[in-house]
């Protein structure tokens, strides 16, 4: 496997899905190298862990990366491509648009290649010119060489059937039933009691929407904070001009990247958790903040919409006034949102499984042409 930053490692969703594959693969049998990138965490060099070379019986290999924006996904792909293309495996899978610009290599070796399609990267507003040209590239590669895509949304399929007229296969991510946590760590660090606040918790990047989360948020009457958690993902710039917009105010507050009990006491004690996104793939975040119990609020794009069905608030994508009333209702209505929290972790492990979403795609590695 290759496309990920790293796994160990929470820097997306990408790897949290790599991880659960690689390592639920080793479990039923199979042997399983993933290549990670060299260079920093993006949450910053606190983050950094000393590089393995095994993980739950993964194989780890570290490849050639020149850590800068635009360079580092692009680069890492690229050694990893040629890695794998001289190593004896059966299957390479591909994981994002970007890397797939090197599908071509191990196809050339005799592999048999699958794509996940994680998302439709080049629409990302992060990405401009060169890195969003080589991201499209990548696209059409893994429609012109691979032998199997994976797509994780109905919308995505539709989208490669409209444009491209390539058949993919729907394997949504899958997610695993948390265990709530009391506000330890988040009381000491940040004063956070049990309902107390507003979270969104993910990348901080311009296509998940916390602008609308800040500008609906900032219009309400409540006395509970918003609480914006996650790190930088090469967009340091649109973090500082969420900071600028909120002017200091010490009801917001952005506390990094987090994992670990901080992540999950986060999770588990919020009064709502907020998706505001204008593009997705398939919302890691979300399935998590179900999986404790939350009760969300979320745009009405379908990767978000198909995911909470009915439960749920949802709101007319980029619309501020829309995500203030939902906002409202929320705070006004308890009982509602009790109804959302009973129903919402037994919704979303039945539905998103991760072992049902292991055999389907060792079935894809193994399906004849």
């Amino acid at each position: 496997m290759l496309g990920q930053k790293r796994i160990p490692s929470r820097e997306g969703g990408v790897e949290i899905v790599v991880e659960e594959l690689a390592t639920r693969m080793v479990r039923c049998g199979h042997e399983v190298t993933c290549y990670n990138r060299r260079g920093h965490h993006v949450g910053g060099k606190q983050f950094d862990e000393k590089s393995r070379k095994e993980y739950q019986g993964v194989r780890l290999k570290s490849v050639f990366t020149i850590d800068k924006k635009g360079l580092a996904a692009m680069t890492a792909s690229v050694s990893a491509a040629i890695c794998a293309s001289l190593g004896n495996y059966d299957v390479v899978h591909f994981h994002a648009e970007g890397p797939c610009a090197m599908i071509w290599l191990p196809k050339l070796f005799g592999k048999k290649c699958v794509a996940t399609i994680h998302g439709l990267d080049h629409q990302r507003a992060k990405w401009g010119g060169f890195a969003k040209r080589y991201i499209l590239f990548g696209e059409k590669m893994a429609v012109k060489y691979a032998d199997e895509i994976i797509v994780l949304s109905d919308n995505v399929k539709q989208y490669f059937w409209n444009t491209y007229k390539r058949e993919t296969n729907y394997i949504p991510n899958g997610v695993n039933r948390a265990e709530r946590r009391l506000a330890d760590i988040i009381k000491e660090k940040y004063d956070l009691e049990k309902d107390e606040y507003i979270l969104y918790l993910g990348r901080i990047v311009p296509e998940k929407g916390i602008h609308y989360l800040i500008d609906a948020y900032m219009q309400l009457e409540t006395d509970k904070r918003l609480v914006i958690a996650g790190g930088a993902s090469d967009t340091d710039e649109y973090y500082s001009k969420l900071k600028e917009k909120c002017n200091g105010k010490d009801n917001i507050i952005f506390t990094g990247f987090v994992k670990g009990q901080e992540l999950e006491e986060l999770y588990s004690n919020a009064y709502l958790y907020v998706l505001p996104s204008d593009l997705e793939g398939m919302p890691l975040s979300l399935l998590e903040a179900m999986s404790y119990g939350n009760c969300c609020v979320v745009s009405d794009i379908d990767e978000c919409a198909s995911v909470v069905e009915d439960r749920a608030l949802v709101f007319k994508k980029s619309d501020i006034t829309d995500l203030k009333e939902k906002l409202e209702f929320a705070l006004e209505h308890m009982d509602e949102i009790d109804r959302y929290r009973t129903e919402a972790a037994d919704f979303v492990c039945n539905k998103y499984n991760w072992d049902k979403v292991v055999q389907e795609t060792i079935i894809l590695y193994e399906k004849e042409k």
